[in-house]
């Protein structure tokens, strides 16, 4: 009886301490719980954070272009609405764009008209550079029909047309910058504005009698 008696105490005994182990493990588990709910939280505060700071510096920079733009010094307000015009904040850089035109619109007209040659290559050069294709044929071609056989304005308008994916017409234009400068070939070997030209045959024959040329020179 007295065995009987023994072997059920002990028995309780393991269930005790069976049910205070998952007890004990069930409140770390709860701890562990709120701890990792904490740490999310704290980080979803501080992205919040950031994220307000970013918009602040957004909009402070937006009101530093007005600025700017109201006082008439376009030549600086114009650099920050093009990088305010890429920013993640929708309101911020749908602004920034307008005011971007409007300037572009008060500096065209303040610009004076070109008249000569060089006026219109100084253009076809800048709207090359801004990946304004269409207006940069448009000022070059003006340019080469007042001053032909000008070796740098064909160059432009052979890279001009490159950009554009007309491989006809930069191959021609670049034949004759190269055959009035021969160095052309090296500048157009090394300049990534001739990327599209890079496989056709025509090119690298152009490219490659530059090289041959040079090779050939005591």
């Amino acid at each position: 009886m007295r065995k009987t008696r023994t072997a059920s105490f002990r028995s309780a005994a393991r269930s005790r301490r069976r049910t205070q182990a998952k007890a004990h493990a069930t409140r770390k588990d709860s701890r562990r719980g709120r701890a990792s709910h904490s740490i999310q939280a704290t980080q979803a505060v501080s992205i919040r954070q950031k994220r307000d700071e970013q918009y602040l510096a957004a909009i402070k920079g937006f009101e530093l272009a007005v600025q700017q733009f109201t006082k008439q010094n376009l030549e600086k307000a114009k650099p920050l609405f093009e990088r305010l015009a890429a920013s993640v904040y929708p309101e911020v850089a749908d602004r920034a764009r307008l005011y971007l035109r409007l300037c572009q619109r008060k500096l065209e007209r303040s610009a004076p008209a070109p008249k000569t040659a060089a006026d219109y290559y100084a253009l076809g050069v800048a709207e090359l550079n801004a990946r304004s294709l269409d207006s940069a044929t448009e000022h070059l071609t003006k340019a080469d029909k007042m001053q032909p056989k000008r070796e740098h304005i064909r160059f432009a308008l052979a890279a001009a047309y490159a950009l554009q994916g007309n491989s006809e017409a930069a191959l021609e234009h670049l034949k004759a910058a190269i055959q009035l400068r021969p160095g052309n070939a090296y500048q157009a070997r090394h300049d990534e504005d001739f990327q599209s030209l890079r496989s056709h045959p025509a090119f690298r024959s152009l490219v490659r009698a530059d090289a041959s040329a040079s090779a050939a020179t005591p």
